[in-house]
Formats: structure tokens, sequence, C-alpha cells
């Protein structure tokens, strides 16, 4: 067997049965036809322990037609879909390597980024909501905060989907997973404004916009994209002073944050967040070690050893 011969099996099998996204889907197929352009149209049985460190040193050395290298976490994702691939080879008992000799690089986990209150309080402040474009933007950043969707969720989201008179809708997320969504009175307060002043019957809840109207393209291409609102939330957190990187999924960060600061367990911020394991959920209560200290300050009992005994305790 070629591997070209075993990647679309491959995709169905990971569709089918393991229940993956089309976007797993097609990124996966990206990953492995890196490597067939790597190694060639090959055996699945030819796959070697030397050519996956080859491969590893293409990976680092590798540039895109812009002259663009691929990011250690980008190469961790090439390799894993080849781990895959491989259990995939072991399970239809075709002969190759095994998966557990391709080993992943250590990938240092970004710095997260989050907003305290004042700083969302600033960002909400910066679109102008006397124009539609402005009350789309106000709507966005207040339901990433109120909600802590994924950029990816929310770009998917029709206008059917969510209920602003109960304030909470279901919303499919990694793995195809179902799980609640709750927003705040202001989120839903600003996606009602800018609806209210949208005059289209169009599906997608939030819409190319130039000037006062919808940019007049067909279908799904009206649909706003995941990277227009990251370019949209850099520029208002520079408006509003912010210095430090701001993208999205800061937003995210700031919904479990200030859940957690809060006092709500993390058991319910990982179902909030939709994490299939706590250990992903656990790295926000690194952030919120600050809230924790002042909270032993305010109430944990000083002992003075130098102090006289009470009467009856004698």
């Amino acid at each position: 067997m070629y591997i070209s011969e075993f990647i679309n099996d491959f995709l169905e099998y990971l569709e089918v049965e393991k229940n993956r996204s089309e976007r797993t889907s097609v990124n996966y197929h990206l990953y492995l036809m890196r490597f067939v352009e790597f190694a060639g149209d090959i055996k699945v049985a030819q796959i070697s322990d030397e050519m996956i460190r080859r491969y590893r040193l293409w990976l680092t050395r590798y540039r895109n037609e812009h002259g663009e290298s691929l990011s250690k976490s980008t190469q961790s994702y090439h390799l894993i879909a080849l781990r895959h691939f491989l259990k995939y080879c072991a399970r239809r008992n075709i002969k190759t390597l095994t998966a557990d000799k391709v080993d992943l690089p250590n990938v240092k986990r970004p710095q997260m980024t989050f907003l305290d209150q004042k700083e969302m309080e600033r960002l909400l402040q910066q679109p102008d909501i006397s124009t539609l474009a402005g009350k789309r933007d106000r709507a966005i950043l207040s339901l990433l905060y109120a909600s802590g969707l994924r950029i990816s969720e929310l770009v998917n989201l029709d206008r059917s989907h969510i209920n602003l008179e109960q304030r909470e809708f279901m919303v499919r997320g990694k793995g195809q997973k179902d799980r609640p969504i709750f927003i705040s009175k202001e989120a839903a307060a600003d996606v009602r404004e800018y609806l209210d002043s949208r005059t289209d019957n169009l599906s997608p809840l939030f819409l190319r916009i130039r000037g006062t109207q919808v940019i007049d393209q067909s279908g799904d291409f009206k649909r706003l994209t995941a990277r227009s609102i990251q370019r949209m939330v850099g520029r208002y957190a520079k408006l509003a002073g912010i210095t430090k990187k701001v993208s999205p999924h800061s937003l995210r960060h700031a919904f479990a944050t200030g859940l957690l600061s809060r006092g709500a367990d993390l058991r319910s911020v990982q179902a909030m967040l939709g994490h299939s394991n706590i250990s992903t959920t656990q790295v926000y209560t690194h952030v919120t070690d600050p809230h924790l200290k002042r909270v032993y300050e305010d109430f944990h009992p000083e002992i003075n050893p130098n102090s006289e005994p009470a009467a009856d305790s004698i």
C-alpha cells in the first residue's frame, strides 16, 4: 500500500469512527501530504526511524512561497497527524513503523494573555456604535467576553442559534461536542441592538459590512471571518491603550479567569469552556493565584505565639 492510497481511508475513519470535524480532516490531509512532499509517495512499510528523523529536520527548515517557516506547534501538528496515521495502519494490520517511534517536539506553551475588568471596559468602549459596523463589533466583543466562545464557534453562529430572551443556547465545539452557552444581559442587549439595526434577512449572525450595508456577496461569503475578527480585536485593543497582545482568545481567557476569581468551581468552568480534559482548564488557576493570595490574607487567622493564653484555656 502506498501512502497516497491510504490517506483518504484514514480521513474517512477520522470522520466516521472518531467523529472528528471536517476541519480536522482538512488539516490532517494537509499535514500528511506534506509528508508525501518530503518522502515521495512511498509504500507505508518503507517509513523508518531515519526517515522520521530527516522529516523533522525538513519541517524545521521548511519555508513556504512567502519565505515563512513553520512554528514549533505547527511542526508538532504534522507529527501528531503522522502518528495517528501510523496507528490507523497498525489497526488495519498493515506493516509499518510503530507510532511510538515518532517523538513530538517540546512545545513551550505561549504566555497566557487575558484582560482584567477595567481593560475590558475600555475595550468595549472603542467601537463607534452610531454605525452598523460599530454595533456589530461591540456585539462581538461583548459576546466573546460573556460566553467564553472560541472564535471558530462564534463565526459559525447563525441568528437562529442564539436565544436572546433566555440568554442561553447550544453550540457545537471541538470534537463535535455540544455544550450550553450562557450570556449576560449586557451581551444580549448589545447583540439585540446590532440585529435590530440590520435590514437584511440573512442567516449568519455576524456579517461583513461596508459603511451601512452588508457587502453584496452570496451565501456564506457574507459571513465575517475569524481572521477579520482577530484584526478587529487587535485594532480596538490599541485604541483602548492596551499594550499587551490581545486576540479573541484573550477574551476567552478573561471569561475563565473572571469566573474563577469570583469563586466558580473548576469543573463548572471546564464545562462552560468545552474542555475535554480538566488539566486544560487548570492553567487558569495560575492566573488567579493573586486572587487566592488576597483570600488567604483576608481570611486566614494570624496567631501570635507570644500572647498570653486566655483564662478559660488554662
